[in-house]
């Protein structure tokens, strides 16, 4: 269904298709302009082949002018517009103008001939003549509802997917803020650690200032990317508390794999601030703090689990996560709607975020 229903919309919208659309409109009118010329098999058997292709013609050229009018005039100036009011009275007058010139047409060629003249003027052709016209009428009405159907459907798909383009762009738009949002803080955070570890140990400086190069590295070449592999957003974390590590005295981290990570694509800057979040509440000069990291595969389910140790002396408040986390959660949204799990909970000792993706 759905393949048949791009091959409409393609026939519709192309402009490869455009001659083709006018050729069967021109091929529906050529038919029915036939059948009003044959309407009354005696009267088109009396009549000469020149009279009768001119009397086609007529009809063919009255029919396309009247269409076109109403497909590139009333239908948008009117019905699009919603001027219901409006266009049915223009289209009305339109198919009694068209009623008229039939049949001033019809008088002035078919019906010539004296002799016959009785016959097609008695009271019969005269309740011919109002079956004709009541048919007439519904003929061009029909012609008229079919072509504007068409530019009102054709209207519809432009907007649907004006509109999808729209959001897409919105949401795009709406995605890298929320990235420039998330970057800013990391490199601010980052940067103060290695100036605070300059004073300290330039021996040591100097190695965070490598390891922040390769994450700067992959912020810059990497993180732009729609899609980035698992593995090297494993490497960027373990750089991020390996730096951690080395500016606290009582700080241990682990960054766990279970199951087949290669090959893996996941959003660039997905689990930093989760990670951030853990550095910063698990924060203690007297006691030794940890952040445990596990990224696990089963099946087509990507989990992800930080646990950090939280303070005895702020155990007992409750843990904000801050603009952080609600841009995490709105990439979430937008990235993976409906195809991940999030869970946060709080011991008096622990803190634990559960995220499940969908691959």
């Amino acid at each position: 269904m759905k393949s048949s229903n791009n091959i409409v919309i393609r026939l519709l919208m192309s402009s490869q298709w455009r001659i083709f659309r006018h050729f069967i409109l021109f091929v529906f009118i050529l038919s029915i302009s036939a059948s009003f010329v044959n309407y009354e098999p005696d009267l088109a058997a009396s009549v000469s082949p020149l009279l009768k292709y001119g009397g086609m013609f007529f009809y063919v050229f009255l029919f396309l002018v009247t269409s076109y009018f109403n497909i590139y005039i009333l239908t948008p100036k009117f019905l699009l517009k919603n001027k219901w009011g409006f266009y049915f009275c223009a289209l009305s007058g339109l198919v009694v103008l068209m009623l008229i010139s039939i049949l001033l047409f019809q008088n002035f060629t078919f019906y010539v001939d004296e002799i016959e003249e009785d016959k097609y003027y008695g009271n019969i052709h005269y309740l011919t003549g109002i079956i004709n016209l009541i048919s007439g009428s519904q003929v061009f009405f029909l012609i008229f509802a079919g072509t504007s159907t068409m530019v009102v459907f054709k209207h519809w798909i432009l907007d649907v997917q004006q509109s999808e383009e729209l959001k897409s762009t919105t949401l795009q738009m709406e995605l890298k803020l929320l990235e420039n949002q998330i970057n800013p803080h990391f490199l601010f955070n980052m940067l103060n650690n290695a100036n605070i570890m300059i004073k300290k140990d330039p021996d040591v400086a100097i190695h965070i200032i490598g390891k922040l190069e390769e994450m700067l590295d992959y912020l810059v070449n990497e993180s732009v990317q729609n899609k980035v592999f698992l593995n090297d957003e494993v490497l960027f974390l373990s750089d991020y508390l390996e730096l951690e590590k080395i500016r606290r005295d009582y700080f241990n981290y682990t960054v766990s794999k279970d199951g087949d990570l290669d090959n893996i694509q996941i959003a660039p800057l997905l689990f930093i601030t989760f990670v951030e979040n853990a550095v910063k509440h698990n924060q203690d000069s007297r006691s030794a703090s940890y952040v445990h990291i596990l990224f696990k595969i089963i099946e087509d389910t990507l989990i992800f689990t930080c646990v950090n140790s939280i303070p005895q002396k702020i155990s007992h408040t409750k843990q904000v996560g801050g603009i952080g986390l609600n841009n995490i959660k709105r990439r979430l949204d937008l990235l993976y709607d409906g195809n991940y799990f999030l869970e946060q909970t709080k011991t008096n000792i622990t803190y634990t975020v559960n995220l499940k993706l969908k691959l």
